[in-house]
């Protein structure tokens, strides 16, 4: 589900990312609803969350009519935008699972999440979806004393709860310098559950294993309305006994859904391709994801074709939840992007070769809580709130709904996201007030940490406040 382009949207879909414009496959959208239909399911989003939930419904039980509507195509939110992570990252820390469900239902769920990235590899593999898999892991740099504090306090969470060096490792100077030769590394952590990712290869593979398996796309069909038993659109309404919206950053575009998620943007660059010497100078050998331990989120990977794509938080929240293609780009913020990953490589040199540049929104609740549900006595089911963290998590999501539906109780369904009800967030102005000066607080902090090398005071409180 997106916002329609102005102009010509089709023409315009391979602009929305690097990772669009480097398909090789018509980007023609599939046939809109023709009328009003009936279903099993209808399923209101093509991107990974409403994708896998097709998916994984098709797989267990063929006869089911499951019809899938999309605003745009397949692709063309978040999961043909993002980072190309496929990892076991929750919002959520273990603690605060922990604190919230118990700690049993914590382990639970980081178990899952490991499980989750062989299984979407697993699927890419028997589906012959060519998505530039890699099995690199993660390796996440602290690059000051407050940053290595905070690399231990995760190694120290992970050993409390139970998970090894082979889950989450500590690192020295020279063993994270190895794996990403970022200038000032001082250490960083180590994990393997990540995989990077061509995520609009993933998408769009996906939609067409699904296709296969009988499931019906209907793109540029704009849902208006969610309701017990309806999908309502322009062209006519989908009925069925199950609806699900799988819409993340979009969500507030239905009605009644403005406060359900705050659409926070994040935004990318991409480099031209780099040469063998400047890789070798730069590491990411085994195509490792890179982060560091700063408070603004960044995040980055080494394409199949040998570009840095990398990307960061810190685009402002519009107010009343505003969705727009004009967001998608902040040149202060790709200004800033430029800057940090010239700071983390000064082999790139000062004119930093940066070929695209790209944006969009995420879905962030009030809880920093994802969510997985499903409404027997209405129907209507839902997940989200990945809060970036959606590649590999929505596969779980997908995977999870498709028991729900079924009423089949297993282990995905006992997890503590399961049904969890993440509190609205506040009216505006006041959403707006709380989100922005959130992410004020935190490049603030980042900066002082830098100059003073000594851990934020206020970054802390701005922690607690989200509830992690």
């Amino acid at each position: 589900m997106g916002t329609a382009l102005s102009g010509d949207p089709v023409g315009h879909y391979r602009e929305l990312s690097y990772w669009l414009s480097t398909l090789d496959e018509p980007l023609t959208p599939r046939p809109s609803l023709p009328g009003d239909a009936d279903a099993d399911v209808v399923i209101v989003g093509a991107g990974y969350t409403g994708l896998w939930t097709a998916y994984h419904l098709a797989r267990a039980d063929p006869a089911l009519r499951v019809i899938v509507l999309e605003r745009e195509i397949a692709g063309y939110g978040a999961s043909g935008r993002n980072g190309g992570w496929c990892s076991a990252l929750f919002p959520t820390s273990l603690t605060g699972l922990a604190r919230r469900h118990g700690p049993d239902a914590a382990v639970a769920m980081q178990r899952a999440l490991h499980g989750t990235v062989r299984e979407v590899g697993r699927v890419v593999t028997a589906e012959g979806i060519d998505c530039d898999w890699a099995d690199g892991g993660t390796v996440t740099l602290a690059r000051t004393g407050p940053q290595l504090a905070r690399a231990r306090a995760a190694v120290d969470e992970a050993r409390a709860f139970g998970f090894g060096a082979e889950h989450l490792a500590l690192l020295d100077a020279r063993e994270a310098a190895d794996r990403c030769g970022a200038e000032g590394v001082r250490g960083g952590t180590y994990t393997p559950h990540c995989a990077a990712v061509h995520p609009a290869k993933l998408v769009r593979g996906l939609a067409r294993a699904v296709e296969r398996l009988g499931v019906t796309i209907h793109e540029r069909t704009p849902v208006t309305a969610i309701r017990a038993g309806a999908a309502i659109t322009a062209a006519g309404t989908v009925r069925a006994p199950v609806v699900v919206r799988a819409t993340e950053g979009y969500t507030p575009m239905l009605p009644g859904q403005r406060r359900a998620v705050a659409p926070v943007y994040s935004l990318m660059v991409a480099t031209e391709p780099l040469p063998a010497e400047t890789w070798a100078r730069i590491g990411l050998a085994q195509r490792e994801t890179f982060s560091d331990h700063r408070h603004v989120i960044i995040y980055g990977q080494r394409t199949a074709d040998g570009r840095l794509a990398f990307g960061g938080r810190g685009a402002p929240y519009h107010f009343g939840s505003r969705v727009s293609p004009g967001y998608d780009h902040e040149p202060r913020v790709f200004t800033a992007l430029r800057r940090t990953l010239g700071e983390l490589f000064p082999v790139l040199g000062p004119d930093l070769p940066v070929t695209h540049a790209w944006g969009g929104p995420l879905g962030v609740t009030r809880d920093w809580a994802a969510s997985v549900g499903f409404d027997r006595a209405s129907g209507l089911a839902w997940a989200g709130g990945y809060v970036g963290d959606g590649v590999g998590s929505s596969n779980l999501a997908g995977r999870t709904l498709a028991d729900l539906i079924r009423g089949e109780r297993t282990e995905l369904t006992t997890l503590p996201w399961v049904n969890h009800r993440s509190p609205r967030w506040e009216p505006e102005p006041l959403r707006w007030l709380a989100v922005n000066a959130g992410l004020r607080v935190m490049a603030s902090a980042d900066g002082a940490e830098s100059r003073t090398n000594r851990p934020s005071r206020r970054a802390a409180t701005f922690s607690r406040f989200l509830g992690n």
